[in-house]
């Protein structure tokens, strides 16, 4: 079965590897990559541009960058210089960031879904090559576009994705976007529910669009070697999310006692022994729920899961010492 791929380039991949998974993604004809940037490691901008140098084919997107630490006219022309050197193959993906980084660096998130609202219709004036004159609640610009002094002053054709998890965030992606880049960790009984928003949002649209291209990165280990080594690699990532990130655990299945149990165990941010600890509290069954771990067979089955239920493209999100292996190997098998 064909299916095309994505990789979610995070911060667990060193920039050799980096390079090196952009370089398979060629070779096995991948969809896309796309750069993290949520916590404090690196930004995604510079790996961006610097892996539209490196490859030809692939498209590259943000996966996700946040609407509050950019100003808006900033990021159009940050998403526009992109385009000019991977030309069709950029995509801007946007999330709301999460807490409680947002509030430790002075941006708490507060009316997510308006604050995104206004930022999107900005960014989509300025990819027209608009002047642009808007007065929001969290966005305010006066008269401002594309500069012409320096640069050819074009529209660009720059698709925006939202990063969204709650039925509101899906409801605007599909009323005023180009697609979704769902979260890690949720399983495909979770596609109908992100249909539906998405689908409620479809019908307010008035510019003829019926549907919204679907990704979701998706946790996946594979050695079939020691396939129960790949399980456990994911489940220690299901554990830091669920002790960090516990809106998660709402759609993925697991029993807010479980949740609470996990976060007894560990601070913020959580320190590699209180992972350790605190996964063996996690049965493999909620593993096996949300993520792909195993063999190459065991991954793989799962990922036609995920693609039988809507999603158009899976990306990966390799976990442990044996993350390159399991892009090659999940690259075969689907090339």
């Amino acid at each position: 079965m064909r299916i095309p791929l994505g990789i979610h380039l995070g911060e667990r991949f060193t920039l050799d590897e980096t390079w090196a998974a952009a370089e398979m993604a060629e070779e096995f004809g991948f969809d896309s990559l796309w750069v993290a940037e949520g916590r404090l490691t690196r930004d995604a901008i510079s790996l961006m541009a610097l892996l539209a140098q490196r490859t030809r084919t692939v498209r590259i997107g943000s996966g996700v960058v946040n609407n509050k630490t950019r100003n808006a006219a900033l990021m159009a022309v940050t998403f526009k210089t992109l385009d000019e050197l991977a030309p069709g193959r950029i995509i801007c993906g946007l999330g709301a960031w999460w807490e409680p980084l947002a509030s430790r660096v002075g941006t708490p998130l507060r009316k997510p879904v308006t604050a995104m609202r206004e930022y999107v219709g900005v960014l989509q004036s300025f990819f027209r090559n608009e002047e642009v004159t808007f007065s929001g609640e969290f966005v305010q610009m006066e008269g401002v576009r594309f500069d012409r002094m320096y640069a050819e002053n074009v529209a660009v054709d720059i698709p925006i994705y939202a990063g969204a998890v709650g039925p509101r965030m899906l409801e605007l992606a599909g009323q005023t976007m180009d697609g979704v880049y769902l979260d890690f960790l949720l399983p495909v009984s979770y596609l109908d529910f992100a249909a539906t928003h998405i689908g409620a949002g479809l019908a307010k649209r008035t510019d003829g669009v019926t549907s919204l291209d679907m990704t979701q990165a998706i946790a996946v280990a594979v050695d079939d070697a020691d396939p129960a080594a790949a399980l456990d690699e994911c489940r220690a990532f299901l554990t830091l999310y669920l002790m960090q990130q516990p809106h998660i655990a709402e759609h993925c299945g697991v029993e807010p006692e479980l949740v609470t149990r996990i976060q007894e165990v560990a601070g913020w941010p959580a320190r590699p022994e209180d992972i350790r600890r605190a996964m063996r509290l996690v049965p493999d069954e909620a593993v096996r729920r949300v993520c792909a771990a195993g063999s190459t067979a065991q991954a793989a089955e799962k990922l036609e899961e995920y693609v039988a239920a809507g999603v158009r493209v899976p990306v990966l999100n390799p976990l442990g010492p044996t993350k390159m292996q399991t892009i090659a190997a999940l690259g075969k098998a689907f090339s």
